[in-house]
């Protein structure tokens, strides 16, 4: 199982950004992506999650009605755009996948133990 994420870049705050995650070597049509992020210094963060199968979602409050997490099952590659950019939002951003379809991991929820699989990050950089 690989992924891959990319989209990461330098951006003016108040501006938008697209992150995507290519996930790879599996055939399970029921799993879960996460998008997490860390900033220097700081402790890794949930941001949000989705359900391949049914397309639930859940977000951290910090980005919240800013970012929207969506998955394309054909190429089973997740999405996060984020809209509204912060100084606050710089990190690297990494994405992660579980597998597992238990459904005591339903619903999903961005919190790292739930993850098996885990791609290598993007950073994001924004200026104010």
């Amino acid at each position: 199982v690989q992924l891959q994420a990319s989209g990461g870049g330098l951006v003016q705050a108040g501006g938008p950004l697209r992150l995507s995650c290519a996930a790879s070597g599996f055939t399970s049509d029921d799993y879960v992506i996460a998008w997490f992020r860390q900033a220097p210094g700081k402790d890794r963060e949930g941001v949000s999650c989705i359900v391949s199968s049914d397309g639930q979602t859940d977000y951290s409050w910090s980005v919240k009605g800013r970012f929207t997490i969506s998955v394309d099952s054909a190429k089973n590659t997740a999405y996060l755009q984020a809209d509204s950019l912060e100084p606050g939002d710089t990190a690297t951003y990494y994405c992660a996948l579980d597998l597992t379809g238990s459904s005591y991991l339903r619903p999903c929820r961005p919190i790292s133990w739930r993850y098996e699989y885990w791609g290598q990050g993007t950073l994001v950089t924004v200026s104010s």
